[in-house]
Protein backbone atom coordinates (compact mmCIF):
# COMPACT_ATOMS: atom_id res chain seq x y z
CA UNK A 1 0.00 0.00 0.00
CA UNK A 2 1.39 3.24 -0.97
CA UNK A 3 0.02 6.71 0.41
CA UNK A 4 2.05 10.05 -0.69
CA UNK A 5 1.72 13.02 1.40
CA UNK A 6 2.48 16.11 -0.94
CA UNK A 7 1.62 20.10 -0.65
CA UNK A 8 1.12 23.12 -3.27
CA UNK A 9 3.88 25.34 -0.98
CA UNK A 10 6.87 24.27 1.25
CA UNK A 11 6.69 24.92 4.81
CA UNK A 12 3.41 23.19 5.86
CA UNK A 13 4.11 20.29 6.89
CA UNK A 14 4.31 17.44 4.82
CA UNK A 15 7.39 16.29 6.24
CA UNK A 16 6.52 15.79 9.68
CA UNK A 17 2.85 14.56 8.63
CA UNK A 18 4.58 11.84 6.31
CA UNK A 19 6.74 11.14 9.72
CA UNK A 20 3.44 10.54 11.61
CA UNK A 21 1.70 8.58 8.98
CA UNK A 22 5.03 5.61 8.72
CA UNK A 23 5.51 6.00 12.22
CA UNK A 24 1.47 4.94 12.57
CA UNK A 25 2.24 2.79 9.79
CA UNK A 26 5.43 0.97 11.45
CA UNK A 27 3.35 0.42 14.81
CA UNK A 28 0.09 -1.30 13.55
CA UNK A 29 1.38 -3.28 10.67
CA UNK A 30 2.46 -6.58 11.26
CA UNK A 31 5.26 -6.29 8.77
CA UNK A 32 6.33 -2.51 9.44
CA UNK A 33 6.66 0.18 7.18
CA UNK A 34 8.78 2.33 4.56
CA UNK A 35 8.99 5.43 4.95
CA UNK A 36 10.93 7.63 1.10
CA UNK A 37 11.28 11.30 0.97
CA UNK A 38 12.15 13.10 -2.23
CA UNK A 39 14.57 14.93 -0.10
CA UNK A 40 16.40 13.82 3.10
CA UNK A 41 14.43 16.00 5.58
CA UNK A 42 12.14 13.19 5.92
CA UNK A 43 14.83 10.86 6.93
CA UNK A 44 15.97 13.13 9.40
CA UNK A 45 13.02 13.97 10.80
CA UNK A 46 12.82 10.61 11.77
CA UNK A 47 16.52 10.07 13.32
CA UNK A 48 18.34 8.19 10.31
CA UNK A 49 21.60 8.02 8.73
CA UNK A 50 21.03 7.61 4.83
CA UNK A 51 23.51 6.96 2.17
CA UNK A 52 24.97 9.48 0.50
CA UNK A 53 25.92 7.65 -2.55
CA UNK A 54 22.08 6.23 -3.48
CA UNK A 55 18.60 6.55 -2.52
CA UNK A 56 15.28 6.40 -4.12
CA UNK A 57 16.74 9.01 -7.27
CA UNK A 58 19.04 5.84 -8.27
CA UNK A 59 16.50 3.31 -7.39
CA UNK A 60 13.81 5.25 -10.02
CA UNK A 61 16.67 5.12 -12.82
CA UNK A 62 17.09 1.32 -12.89
CA UNK A 63 15.23 -0.31 -15.58
CA UNK A 64 14.94 -3.50 -14.34
CA UNK A 65 16.21 -3.53 -10.32
CA UNK A 66 16.38 -6.18 -8.73
CA UNK A 67 13.37 -7.55 -6.29
CA UNK A 68 15.63 -6.85 -3.08
CA UNK A 69 17.28 -3.37 -4.48
CA UNK A 70 14.99 -0.78 -2.43
CA UNK A 71 14.96 -3.10 0.45
CA UNK A 72 18.93 -2.53 0.11
CA UNK A 73 18.69 1.36 0.52
CA UNK A 74 16.92 1.21 3.57
CA UNK A 75 17.73 1.72 7.21
CA UNK A 76 16.27 1.11 10.14
CA UNK A 77 14.92 3.24 13.09
CA UNK A 78 12.91 2.09 15.48
CA UNK A 79 10.77 -1.07 15.65
CA UNK A 80 9.47 -1.80 12.17
CA UNK A 81 9.74 1.71 10.43
CA UNK A 82 12.89 1.44 7.22
CA UNK A 83 13.69 5.05 5.68
CA UNK A 84 14.84 5.53 2.35
CA UNK A 85 17.34 8.46 1.75
CA UNK A 86 16.51 10.55 -1.44
CA UNK A 87 20.33 9.90 -2.74
CA UNK A 88 22.47 11.88 -5.13
CA UNK A 89 20.94 12.02 -8.72
CA UNK A 90 17.57 12.96 -10.05
CA UNK A 91 14.44 11.09 -10.14
CA UNK A 92 13.69 9.12 -13.24
CA UNK A 93 10.06 10.05 -14.60
CA UNK A 94 10.20 7.45 -17.16
CA UNK A 95 10.21 4.99 -14.71
CA UNK A 96 8.75 6.81 -11.90
CA UNK A 97 5.08 5.79 -12.45
CA UNK A 98 6.26 2.26 -13.02
CA UNK A 99 8.00 2.22 -9.71
CA UNK A 100 5.03 3.73 -7.78
CA UNK A 101 3.00 0.70 -9.09
CA UNK A 102 5.55 -1.46 -7.24
CA UNK A 103 5.38 0.35 -4.39
CA UNK A 104 1.64 0.34 -4.04
CA UNK A 105 1.66 -3.79 -4.76
CA UNK A 106 5.01 -4.00 -1.33
CA UNK A 107 3.08 -6.20 1.46
CA UNK A 108 4.45 -3.22 4.02
CA UNK A 109 2.86 -0.13 4.10
CA UNK A 110 5.19 2.99 2.02
CA UNK A 111 5.06 6.25 2.65
CA UNK A 112 6.43 8.93 0.35
CA UNK A 113 6.83 12.44 1.53
CA UNK A 114 6.53 14.53 -2.00
CA UNK A 115 6.31 18.34 -0.61
CA UNK A 116 5.68 20.23 -3.07
CA UNK A 117 7.60 18.82 -6.32
CA UNK A 118 6.97 19.29 -9.54
CA UNK A 119 3.67 18.24 -11.42
CA UNK A 120 5.00 15.28 -13.37
CA UNK A 121 6.21 14.05 -9.91
CA UNK A 122 3.38 14.66 -7.88
CA UNK A 123 0.65 13.15 -10.83
CA UNK A 124 3.22 9.75 -11.50
CA UNK A 125 3.14 9.35 -7.36
CA UNK A 126 -0.31 10.06 -6.67
CA UNK A 127 -1.63 8.11 -10.12
CA UNK A 128 -0.50 4.86 -8.62
CA UNK A 129 -1.16 5.41 -4.65
CA UNK A 130 -3.79 3.97 -2.82
CA UNK A 131 -4.01 7.35 -0.55
CA UNK A 132 -2.67 10.61 -1.48
CA UNK A 133 -3.00 12.89 0.82
CA UNK A 134 -2.60 16.78 0.62
CA UNK A 135 -0.93 18.90 3.43
CA UNK A 136 -2.69 22.02 3.56
CA UNK A 137 -2.40 24.75 6.47
CA UNK A 138 -5.23 27.14 7.43
CA UNK A 139 -3.69 30.07 5.39
CA UNK A 140 -5.70 31.81 2.65
CA UNK A 141 -2.89 32.11 0.29
CA UNK A 142 -1.90 28.53 0.60
CA UNK A 143 -5.56 27.24 0.11
CA UNK A 144 -5.94 29.39 -3.11
CA UNK A 145 -3.03 27.23 -4.11
CA UNK A 146 -4.85 24.95 -3.99
CA UNK A 147 -7.37 26.04 -6.93
CA UNK A 148 -5.33 24.36 -9.77
CA UNK A 149 -3.94 20.83 -8.86
CA UNK A 150 -1.66 18.89 -10.42
CA UNK A 151 -3.60 16.19 -9.08
CA UNK A 152 -6.90 14.80 -7.08
CA UNK A 153 -6.04 14.27 -3.39
CA UNK A 154 -8.03 11.19 -1.65
CA UNK A 155 -8.19 13.32 1.40
CA UNK A 156 -6.63 16.26 2.95
CA UNK A 157 -4.70 16.77 6.19
CA UNK A 158 -4.79 19.74 7.63
CA UNK A 159 -2.16 21.79 10.03
CA UNK A 160 -4.20 24.12 12.12
CA UNK A 161 -2.70 27.19 13.66
CA UNK A 162 -3.77 29.32 16.72
CA UNK A 163 -5.72 32.47 15.47
CA UNK A 164 -6.89 31.26 11.84
CA UNK A 165 -10.38 31.68 11.20
CA UNK A 166 -10.41 28.88 8.12
CA UNK A 167 -12.16 26.24 8.72
CA UNK A 168 -12.29 22.23 8.04
CA UNK A 169 -15.43 23.10 5.55
CA UNK A 170 -13.91 25.89 4.07
CA UNK A 171 -10.85 23.82 3.23
CA UNK A 172 -12.86 21.19 1.91
CA UNK A 173 -15.27 23.45 0.15
CA UNK A 174 -12.05 24.78 -2.03
CA UNK A 175 -10.58 21.40 -2.84
CA UNK A 176 -14.11 19.46 -2.87
CA UNK A 177 -12.31 16.29 -0.82
CA UNK A 178 -12.53 15.69 2.76
CA UNK A 179 -10.12 16.64 5.51
CA UNK A 180 -9.36 13.15 6.70
CA UNK A 181 -7.13 14.84 9.59
CA UNK A 182 -7.13 18.38 11.69
CA UNK A 183 -3.43 18.49 13.24
CA UNK A 184 -2.88 21.65 15.72
CA UNK A 185 0.64 22.77 15.28
CA UNK A 186 2.34 22.26 18.63
CA UNK A 187 5.28 23.27 19.85
CA UNK A 188 6.34 20.47 21.52
CA UNK A 189 5.84 18.41 17.86
CA UNK A 190 8.75 20.91 16.28
CA UNK A 191 11.10 20.37 19.62
CA UNK A 192 11.03 16.28 19.24
CA UNK A 193 12.15 16.76 15.66
CA UNK A 194 14.40 18.76 16.55
CA UNK A 195 15.90 16.81 18.96
CA UNK A 196 15.93 13.19 16.78
CA UNK A 197 13.20 11.73 19.05
CA UNK A 198 10.02 11.78 16.97
CA UNK A 199 10.58 7.89 17.16
CA UNK A 200 9.97 7.58 20.79
CA UNK A 201 7.84 10.52 21.99
CA UNK A 202 4.98 11.17 20.30
CA UNK A 203 1.84 12.84 22.08
CA UNK A 204 -0.38 10.07 22.56
CA UNK A 205 -3.38 12.46 21.07
CA UNK A 206 -1.19 12.88 18.05
CA UNK A 207 -0.65 9.23 18.00
CA UNK A 208 -4.42 8.81 17.99
CA UNK A 209 -5.37 11.11 15.17
CA UNK A 210 -2.62 9.33 12.76
CA UNK A 211 -4.28 5.98 13.46
CA UNK A 212 -7.35 7.16 12.95
CA UNK A 213 -6.49 8.28 8.99
CA UNK A 214 -5.04 4.80 8.60
CA UNK A 215 -7.71 2.52 9.99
Amino acid sequence: MLTVCWSVKGGVGSTVVSALLALGHARMSPEGAVAIGLDDDLAMALGASVSSTAGFAEWTCTEDPPPDALARLATKVGSGLHVIGAGTGELCLEHLASRARELEMTTRPVVVDVGNASAPVITHLTTAASSSLLVVRSCYLGLRRCQDLPAEPTGVVLVSEPGRSLTCRDVEAVIGVPVVAQIEVDPAVARLVDAGLLTTRLPRSLSRTIEAVIR
